[in-house]
């Protein structure tokens, strides 16, 4: 069904509900030439047709937040579908097919793991598919009662125990740390052992500046000192008489003067 109406707010009246006005909704506007994009889907239902079936909580009405929480519809009536409609300021629903179990149709909602905002009241009807949105009265409420803990929402719990993943896990980790423990010990030697020897060479080369140093062969003179200043000379001379020939006229006899040079080293 198409409606068009002018004007920037317009209200669609339905004055009695019939099978055909049942469905899905939409709304859009036109500016100049241009249609806006559709707005989110409302659903129409129309209840009343049948005989009501019952709804009923798989895991209680009350409930703590974070646990999983699933609600059974379920009739003698061979309905097609069920429909699930929370009662608040915006309805909302969810429809699945029916099984039949126990000679009864039935179908299970789901409503993962709850919080504050899934709880309330919620009914449920069934339905044929050739008329999705028409069905029967709806079921007596349930109430749910989401409880928060104090510090906030429950954290959800894993379905699955995690323990070998996380036993390796931490395995991993003490194998990491034990490496890196023994790298850090080893690497500490090594520099110590280095050090020890940079000193010991140190010291060996000072005490050696320290030693004087040996002395060189003497072959009748004295070596050299490390300082000119260390250095005293002393000169001897030695008086030798010559006698004269026979020939040579009477006279003093001459002597011959030579002088020896000897190095002296003070120490």
């Amino acid at each position: 069904m198409e409606l068009l109406v002018t004007g920037k707010n317009n209200t669609l009246n339905i004055s009695e509900i019939k099978t055909d006005l049942s469905g899905m909704y939409h709304c859009s506007y036109r500016k100049g030439s241009n249609w806006s994009r559709v707005s989110e889907p409302l659903y129409l239902v129309m209840t009343g047709a049948y005989e009501k079936p019952s709804l009923s909580s798989l895991d209680g009405t009350v409930v703590a937040s974070g646990n999983n929480v699933a609600l059974l519809c379920c009739s003698k009536t061979k309905f097609q579908a069920f429909i699930l409609i929370k009662e608040d300021e915006l309805p909302t629903i969810q429809r699945k097919n029916s099984i039949l179990k126990n000679n009864k149709h039935q179908t299970i909602f789901q409503l993962g793991h709850v919080t504050s905002a899934k709880a309330g009241t919620y009914r449920c009807c069934g339905a044929f598919n050739n008329y999705p949105y028409v069905c029967s009265h709806p079921s007596d409420p349930l109430q749910l009662v989401v409880n928060e803990a104090p510090g906030g929402p429950t954290p959800m719990k894993p379905r699955h125990p995690q323990a070998p993943h996380y036993n390796k896990t931490m395995n991993y980790q003490h194998l990491l740390v034990g490496v890196s423990v023994a790298i850090s010990i080893i690497s500490s030697i090594i520099t110590l052992f280095f050090l020890l020897r940079h000193r010991k060479a140190k010291k060996n080369a000072a005490k050696r500046e320290r030693q004087p140093q040996a002395l060189g062969p003497m072959n009748g003179q004295a070596s050299e000192a490390r300082h000119p200043q260390d250095v005293t000379y002393f000169q001897v001379d030695f008086n030798i008489p010559t006698q004269e020939r026979a020939s040579a006229p009477s006279s003093l006899p001459r002597q011959t003067q030579t002088s020896e040079y000897a190095t002296v080293a003070l120490r």
